[in-house]
Parts: structure tokens; C-alpha cells; sequence
């Protein structure tokens, strides 16, 4: 190639050429930075929320960035005559495939977007959900974090726990405590009842509204069994639970209580 043939190249093409380069990069430069304007405006958005988890804010705008770079890189490539009709198309029948192969996992960071915004507990709540009880530590794009009453860290998928029964023992300001107490055929039911009453009400951190309920709950061929039912904050919840047991104890103990004795089965004479 002589230099005529270049000047005449560089005359004819060359000056094309050079304003679609420079188009182009103004066209990055000046995309980039509206890119980056949206993306912060999202999650600054998105943070004063106080709905949104920080970790759905910041993948939402990861999300966000990468489909603005895409239209980007396809508005660079038409500056060049390129055609991106079929590079669209390919594009889309990729991301069908892909939204095929990762059903499983798009139904689960739905579901935490739902869970987002309809926000049935929150990180520190003591829920049951999906089949697991604990604390929630953590709710995350796919599955959420509990740690269970035995400090075992387990991860739930998201689209199990929306679509099952949800408890959240945190909603409310107390939670009932669930005992019972046996006493002899014996022994004064209601005289029984008055004194765990006075016991159980000077548990550290038993509600004082509502009551505590102390009751007859059903009747044995042991002795009347009573429901003992205090109640307490979630944070405070075992320890009421094992003081009321001690509670049971030593107020059965200082009255002087009979331990219930099962019947003696009638002997069968051959």
C-alpha cells in the first residue's frame, strides 16, 4: 500500500471514521456518567425507604447498571452501522434460556422482593417459617438467615417461607408462656392456684398485663391438672419459661404437697 492509496483512504473514510470514534467515546463517557447518576439516585432512594434491606438496594442497582450498560454498548455499536437487531434477539433468547434453567432461584428472590415489601418480620425477629423456628439474622436475595434456639445457622429459601405459614413471636409486645402443673386428688385446687399466682407474678420479667393465667385446665385419675400461663417479652421468653418451672416446684415443695401417684392397675385374677 503506497501513501497515495493511504491519503486517499484517510480522505475518504478516515474522516468518517475518526467522528464515529470520537461520537462514540463521547457517547461512553457521557453514558457512563448518567449511569452512574441513576444507580446513586436509586439506592439513595431506596435507603431513605427504611423498608428496603441495604443488600436488595445495593443488587437492585447492580441489576439497574447492568442493563443501562448493555442499552449502552448497543447504542455504540449503531453509531458504528452495526446492526444489533439479531444481536438483540440473541440476547433475549439467551436470557429466556437462562430464565428457564434459573426458575427456581428467580422465585426466590421474588419472593424476597414481596417479603421486602409486605415485610412479615424483620432482622432480630424470633419467627417459624418455612419449618424452621429462630431468629432471623438475616434476609437475604434468595434465602433467608435463622439462627435456631440451638445456635444453629440455617438458610431457608425465600419462596418456601412465602408461601408457608409465617409466625413472627416478635409482632406483639408479650408472649405466653405454656405450663402445667399436676397436683393430688388431695390438694385444694384453688388454694394450689393462689399460691402460684403469688409465685409466678414475682418472676423477673412477667408481664404484668395481661395477667397471668393460672386455671384448672383438665381432670386426671392423678389429680387436677392446672394450665400456668405467664406471659413475657420474646427477649425474656426461656427464662420466664424455666423460673416458672422452678416456681411450680419450690410453691409445691413449701406446701407441703403429695407428688400425684398414678392409680394401680386392677390385677387381673386367672
Amino acid at each position: 500500500m503506497d501513501l497515495e492509496t493511504v491519503r486517499v483512504f484517510l480522505m475518504t473514510r478516515g474522516i468518517d471514521l475518526g467522528t464515529k470514534v470520537i461520537g462514540a467515546i463521547v457517547l461512553w463517557i457521557v453514558g457512563r456518567w448518567l449511569i452512574g447518576l441513576i444507580i446513586g439516585l436509586l439506592r439513595k432512594v431506596l435507603s431513605r425507604n427504611g423498608k428496603v434491606d441495604p443488600t436488595l438496594a445495593h443488587y437492585l442497582g447492580s441489576i439497574l447498571g447492568a442493563l443501562l450498560n448493555l442499552l449502552l454498548i448497543l447504542a455504540i455499536l449503531q453509531v458504528f452501522g452495526v446492526q444489533t437487531t439479531s444481536f438483540a434477539a440473541l440476547l433475549a433468547g439467551l436470557g429466556l434460556a437462562i430464565g428457564t434453567a434459573w426458575g427456581g432461584l428467580l422465585a426466590h428472590f421474588a419472593a424476597g422482593i414481596f417479603m421486602q415489601v409486605l415485610r412479615p418480620f424483620k432482622v432480630g425477629d424470633y419467627v417459624s417459617a418455612g419449618g424452621v423456628t429462630g431468629t432471623v439474622q438475616e434476609l437475604g436475595l434468595f434465602g433467608t438467615t435463622i439462627i435456631t434456639p440451638d445456635n444453629v445457622t440455617t438458610i431457608v429459601g425465600n419462596n418456601k417461607i412465602f408461601s408457608d405459614t409465617i409466625s413472627n413471636y416478635s409482632a406483639l409486645p408479650v408472649r405466653r408462656v405454656e405450663l402445667t402443673a399436676k397436683i393430688a386428688n388431695g390438694v385444694d385446687p384453688t388454694d394450689a392456684m393462689n399460691r402460684l399466682r403469688a409465685a409466678v407474678t414475682q418472676i423477673p420479667n412477667v408481664a404484668e398485663t395481661p395477667a397471668p393465667d393460672i386455671e384448672v385446665l383438665s381432670f386426671t385419675p392423678e389429680g387436677p391438672l392446672l394450665c400456668v400461663r405467664p406471659y413475657s417479652h420474646t427477649d425474656h421468653y426461656w427464662q420466664v419459661y424455666f423460673d416458672t418451672n422452678r416456681a411450680i416446684i419450690q410453691t409445691f415443695r413449701d406446701a407441703g404437697y403429695p407428688t400425684p401417684e398414678t392409680p394401680l392397675a386392677p390385677r387381673v385374677v386367672t
